[in-house]
């Protein structure tokens, strides 16, 4: 299964959307700062699954509906920044989708998600990180789970991978920049986290009119309980 990420830069970058799904040929598309108000309901042999609806910077799925079918589509606020407080651009950081998908005859996660912007501290983002986990397990318990988007989180990876691996959850980083903007600012802010799913590849691929590059994974599922479900009966057998 591929699933590809996409940071628009307030929608600059939308007319990209076409070209990159037919080169890349995607069967989940996940997108952060778009303009959901022109987002158009198909792109190719995608659909749009769910947008949020009440952000500046717009975040939205979109699924192959020739192999996947929509089962549940959520979209959720997390704890806002006070960038958020103040310059409103996102009530919502989150978008999920439960997907049915035909080929494998098996239920699965995707999420789009954009985290706090570098004026919070990596603490508020790691917050949303684990909030969102949480939400994602309630939407659908157990099933293999992929959520992909711009954390900014660029630094202490490491730090974060442990974070992560703590809830049941892996870290994919590229091998490459994700961001770069005036040849001086740079790092990789485009990751995904999941469970379920063993991560074949993650790339960058080249850059556009946006300040971020689209990453591009290549997943299969795994043949045993997820890591969050394992995590899960961990956790019960403490309490217990």
């Amino acid at each position: 299964m591929n699933v590809v990420s996409y940071n628009l830069r307030k929608n600059r970058a939308a007319h990209e959307l076409e070209g990159l799904v037919e080169a890349t040929l995607p069967d989940v598309l996940c997108l952060q700062e778009c303009d959901v108000e022109t987002l158009p309901g198909r792109i190719g042999p995608l659909t749009l699954a769910e947008a949020t609806r009440a952000n500046r910077l717009g975040i939205a799925v979109l699924y192959r509906d020739d192999r996947f079918s929509l089962v549940d589509s959520e979209t959720f606020q997390l704890k806002k920044s006070l960038h958020d407080r103040v310059a409103a651009p996102a009530h919502e950081r989150l978008v999920a989708s439960r997907l049915h998908d035909a080929e494998a005859g098996r239920d699965l996660l995707v999420a789009s998600f954009h985290g706090a912007p570098l004026t919070a501290r990596n603490a508020l983002r790691r917050t949303q990180i684990r909030s969102a986990f949480q939400l994602l397990g309630a939407l659908g318990p157990d099933l293999p789970t992929i959520m992909v988007g711009d954390y900014n989180y660029p630094f202490f990876q490491r730090g974060l991978e442990r974070r992560v691996g703590s809830h049941g959850f892996r870290l994919s980083v590229t091998s490459d920049r994700t961001y770069q903007r005036y040849r001086i600012f740079r790092g990789r802010y485009d990751l995904a986290t999941s469970t379920g799913f063993r991560i074949d590849q993650v790339a960058s691929l080249p850059q556009g009119d946006s300040d971020h590059h689209p990453i591009l994974l290549s997943a299969s599922y795994e043949d045993r309980p997820t890591e969050y479900s394992l995590w899960r009966q961990a956790l019960e057998q403490v309490k217990h």
